[in-house]
């Protein structure tokens, strides 16, 4: 059993030289284990409140031989005197995302309350060796604001910058084949053992849970319980899985305003107002100076059909204010969208490893699934909206262009497979939800025998932090696993949402 006191590891952590982590990855080491190297934090502007160290782990565990890579690891101690005794591990989302990045979410979602908080950095993001970066991708997307979204001439230079991190890394050695979700859920097995822990809780969500479900599948030994949060299931995850989930995230937005009478009243007929706007965009992009929502200069973006979609399925506009500002688009005002749109123009270089990113979508979503299937998705999910939008699945356009250059290998026939188990799982879902629909939660949750399952009413992407409720489910279900405490999700209702006046009104 595992906790603050018990672990003897931990008390050796501040003598560790520095370098632990800045040092290049390792060299090839024949056969060598996986092995915790105690170490600093990573600097972040929140410091890490918890020890920290590397885990060093085969960069490809088929390649005896071959290289090692690093992977920036924290402990955070429970707050409670008396924490329980198995702890939780934490799977980030993306993929690519920054998991220790998230700690500070985690803390404030009462992760750590009552238990030792396990956080990792996955292969190839921030703060492991090497890291996946991609720069000439971020500032692609800080150009992309200004430019058409699914033009062609945007594919091409989405397809450039895709190109040119890829030479970038192969060139440094790093064997992009290797960052997959069965490697990654790997490090976790061997992370475990490592810090020599019997058992821990897993909570992982979005992509993390694409990877705590192949995790639970393939390294059931030691796993206590597993908590997922907006849910990937990896035996359907695809591009035309992209377009239900839009579909369902925002028509049950539509559908939560029309049980509002005001909201009813004041805008009666959102799916066609959205049907309008898509098809007018499309037709006479709007190009327009938008201040970011973070301050700065304006910049120039372009408002076209694919922008709006994007833009909703991003909860880029809080939920609530979705009618309001549709309505108000529809009326010659498109600042609320113009402005979400400029807030992609200063994303911050490097923190996010799109390396990661494509070596996963290109070989574990996209293969399997042609342009016309895509098409076909979107055509079944948003009759009437010009093929040129539906044909890029969101928050992924010209995948299919992207992971030509890319060239992983097809790794769908053992990572698009259905996780069946009866251990302890709880599935949460928010109904706002356009990335990772709802419904995909109750999917999963099929197969898992002894599962709970749990909608959090007008709640996006990433439920627990957004949720007091969702928090207080999972504290409960990660003390009695087989019974947690429900019941605060009956009360619970979308808020109201954001009524302006009409014109006349006014």
């Amino acid at each position: 059993m595992y906790g603050v006191a018990g672990l003897v590891l931990l008390g050796a952590l501040a003598p560790t030289p520095s370098s632990a982590l800045s040092a290049p990855a390792g060299e090839a080491r024949p056969g060598a284990p996986a092995r915790f190297v105690p170490g600093p934090c990573p600097a972040t502007p929140e410091p890490v409140p918890g020890r920290c160290g590397v885990l060093e782990v085969p960069e490809n565990r088929a390649r005896r031989g071959g290289r090692t890579i690093r992977l920036a690891v924290a402990i955070i101690p429970a707050v409670s005197r008396t924490p329980g005794a198995v702890p939780v591990v934490f799977m980030t989302g993306g993929p690519g995302g920054d998991a220790i990045g998230d700690i500070p979410f985690l803390i404030d979602s009462g992760l750590n309350r009552d238990r030792d908080l396990i956080v990792m950095a996955q292969r190839g993001t921030l703060h492991t060796r090497p890291n996946l970066a991609c720069p000439e991708i971020d500032r692609f997307y800080a150009e992309a604001v200004g430019l058409r979204y699914d033009a062609p001439s945007t594919g091409q230079r989405l397809v450039r910058a895709t190109r040119q991190c890829r030479d970038r890394l192969t060139a440094g050695g790093v064997e992009l084949g290797a960052y997959n979700t069965t490697e990654n859920a790997a490090d976790f097995a061997d992370l475990r053992r490592a810090l020599g822990i019997d058992r821990w809780n897993v909570y992982g969500y979005s992509y993390g849970t694409d990877l705590a479900l192949t995790y639970l599948r393939l390294h059931p030994r030691g796993i206590r319980s597993v908590a997922i949060d907006s849910v990937v299931p990896p035996q359907i995850v695809s591009l035309p899985w992209t377009w239900d989930s839009a579909r369902e995230g925002i028509h049950t937005i539509f559908a939560a305003c029309a049980a509002q009478p005001r909201c009813r009243s004041r805008y009666p007929n959102l799916p066609r107002l959205l049907t309008e706007q898509v098809r007018r965009l499309e037709a006479r992009p709007l190009t327009l100076m938008a201040r970011p929502p973070a301050g700065g200069d304006p910049v120039r973006v372009v408002l076209d059909g694919g922008a709006l979609v994007n833009l909703l399925v991003a909860n880029a506009v809080p939920a609530v204010d979705v009618p309001a500002a549709l309505d108000e688009l529809s009326r010659g005002n498109p600042t609320r969208f113009a402005r979400a749109r400029a807030a992609g123009s200063a994303p911050v270089v490097g923190e996010f490893a799109h390396g990661l990113t494509q070596s996963v979508a290109c070989a574990e979503w996209v293969p399997g699934h042609t342009r016309a299937d895509l098409l076909r998705a979107g055509r079944r999910a948003f009759p009437g909206w010009p093929d040129t939008v539906l044909a890029q699945a969101p928050q992924l356009p010209f995948e299919h262009d992207v992971c030509r250059v890319w060239n992983v290998p097809d790794r769908t026939a053992v990572q698009r497979v259905t996780t069946a188990s009866a251990l302890p799982t709880l599935v949460l879902s928010g109904t706002f939800d356009a990335k990772t629909g709802a419904r995909w939660g109750a999917y999963a949750a099929r197969t898992l025998s002894q599962s709970t399952t749990v909608r959090i009413p007008g709640i996006g992407h990433w439920v627990v932090p957004q949720s007091p409720c969702a928090q207080q489910v999972l504290a409960s279900f990660q003390v009695r696993p087989l019974a947690p405490d429900t019941r605060c999700v009956a009360h619970l209702a979308p808020k109201p949402f954001t009524i302006i006046p009409t014109p006349e009104t006014a």
